[in-house]
């Protein structure tokens, strides 16, 4: 059974749509108005290997915060939606990724409940971009899918590279904790439910 979902959500600061196959191969087609958050997500589908095609218009002209909050709402609950029952899946995911001098560990757990823990200085532009939005993406992603998320940026100067070792991280973490293995019947939990 194909593990995938389609998610519209629409507010009068943003319109968004996301289709997101969970079991794909990289390929991707993004366009937020947002070129470098486009940069990252990029990198998210190619590093997870997921389908992922995402189209957002927002107010971008007041800042990006309400478009990079918002396609975090429609992930998180694309993400929810596809993994269904989550009966099989792995549940923990954990991954250490360098980007030159950026050093950052991702560590995931597909609970049910949310929770988002951030370790690491973030702070400035990047091609345009405000850095701090980056924690408001993942806490809205995180709030959506009911998971837990922790990133520790351990270390970096270069802002771009920080921040691609965090959506990398996040990105292999999660395909970590999304696989099946034919081991596992029913959900990883003793209580019988995720």
């Amino acid at each position: 059974m194909a593990r995938s979902a389609v998610v519209e959500r629409k507010t009068k600061e943003t319109s968004i749509s996301v289709s997101w196959d969970l079991d794909g191969s990289g390929e991707y087609s993004i366009s937020t108005g947002i070129p470098f958050f486009d940069h990252m997500l990029d990198l998210f589908a190619k590093h997870g290997l997921f389908n992922l095609e995402l189209a957002a218009k927002g107010d971008v002209d007041v800042d990006n915060h309400h478009t990079v909050e918002d396609v975090g709402i429609a992930m998180g609950k694309a993400l929810r939606d596809a993994l269904g029952t989550m009966e099989g899946i792995k549940r923990y995911g954990v991954a250490t990724v360098p980007m030159d001098e950026a050093l950052c560990m991702a560590a995931i757990d597909i609970s049910g409940r949310s929770a988002f823990v951030f370790r690491g200085k973030l702070q400035g532009r990047t091609g345009g971009f405000d850095v701090d939005v980056v924690k408001e993406f993942l806490q809205a992603f995180v709030n959506e899918a009911k998971i837990a998320l922790h990133i520790n940026l351990l270390y970096g100067t270069n802002l771009h590279h920080k921040v691609e070792a965090i959506f990398k991280s996040f990105a292999r973490a999660l395909r970590n904790a999304i696989e099946k293995d034919e081991r596992i019947r029913g959900v990883p939990s003793t209580k019988g439910v995720l």
